[in-house]
């Protein structure tokens, strides 16, 4: 079935994270039960379309989201695609599936007024948790960092001479990012009661639980909730959000679109256009009180 040989061609030459390499796997893993039960056929290299119509079906009937089903077909897609790479299949069954139709949930960012009222509420304090939590709230609002990226980013990533730091991205791309004279300031405070950690000071990533542990993407997710949960009533409070923030801020000011999706670290505009709609609602505003036609 050559599942082995596919992860190592997304870890080595597709240079795909851990992380996304494991989520190719398990949406293999999981047709591969269903076809076996299903046909008692082992090998899903000879699968065809309307085997994989049938899995789709299955899913649907149990209430996966079309999202979620497009995301397990899009992991098959790319296996057969290889196995017509290496010459294993003569055909991939899936060349002419279309994606099932996903509505587009409105992201609705934090004001600018709620994200500052969360770092001034941390402002004064200066115990390492609390200058850390601050130091994840500025990092995500003020530079559009990804979770996993944040969590990944090393002291050797920070350039505090120059204001910016190195990331790791999708694919492992790097890109520089700028730090606010601000950010720099949090950043100097939380280095300095990092290095007072008697545990593990000398791990080599940036940010620590205060046992000296490298930090995880759930801590982080409950930090900006737990914080966000008490300056904003909006439904998701999450580090995506503020990323989301980030971007929609950014061209309400008049930010040009290609220098947020080279901040945000996208591959092409369309990714970042999804966050257009906020600066466009922003402009129509904008427009109707300043136009002298708008006040006849």
């Amino acid at each position: 079935m050559f599942i082995s040989e596919f992860i190592d061609y997304l870890l080595l030459e597709k240079k795909y994270s851990t992380h996304t390499t494991t989520a190719y796997k398990a949406d293999l893993l999981s047709f591969l039960e269903f076809y076996q039960n299903e046909y008692n056929i082992p090998d899903i290299s000879k699968v065809n379309y309307s085997q994989i119509r049938s899995w789709i079906v299955k899913l649907v009937d149990e209430g996966v989201s079309n999202r979620t089903i497009n995301r397990k077909i899009s992991s098959l897609k790319t296996y057969y695609k290889f196995l017509l790479k290496t010459g294993h299949i003569e055909k991939n069954p899936l060349a002419k599936h279309q994606a099932l139709k996903v509505s587009r949930k409105l992201q609705i960012p934090f004001s600018s007024q709620e994200v500052e009222s969360v770092i001034s509420n941390l402002a004064d304090e200066r115990d390492f948790e609390s200058v850390r939590d601050k130091l994840i709230v500025e990092m995500f609002y003020a530079t559009g960092i990804r979770r996993i990226e944040l969590v990944n980013l090393k002291l050797l990533d920070m350039d505090l001479n120059k204001g910016q730091i190195k990331v790791l991205g999708k694919r492992n791309k790097e890109r520089y990012l700028p730090l606010l004279p601000s950010v720099c300031k949090t950043l100097r405070l939380y280095l300095e009661l990092r290095s007072d950690l008697l545990i593990n000071a000398s791990n080599p990533y940036l940010l620590l639980t205060k046992k000296g542990v490298k930090i995880y993407e759930t801590l982080v997710y409950r930090i900006i909730n737990s914080y966000f949960s008490k300056a904003s009533s909006k439904v998701k409070k999450s580090p995506h959000i503020l990323r989301h923030s980030f971007a929609t801020h950014l061209l309400n000011e008049g930010a040009d679109l290609n220098a947020v999706k080279e901040l945000l670290g996208h591959s092409s505009l369309a990714a970042t256009q999804i966050y257009t709609h906020h600066s466009v609602a922003q402009l129509t505003k904008v427009y109707k009180q300043s136009h002298p036609r708008n006040k006849k």
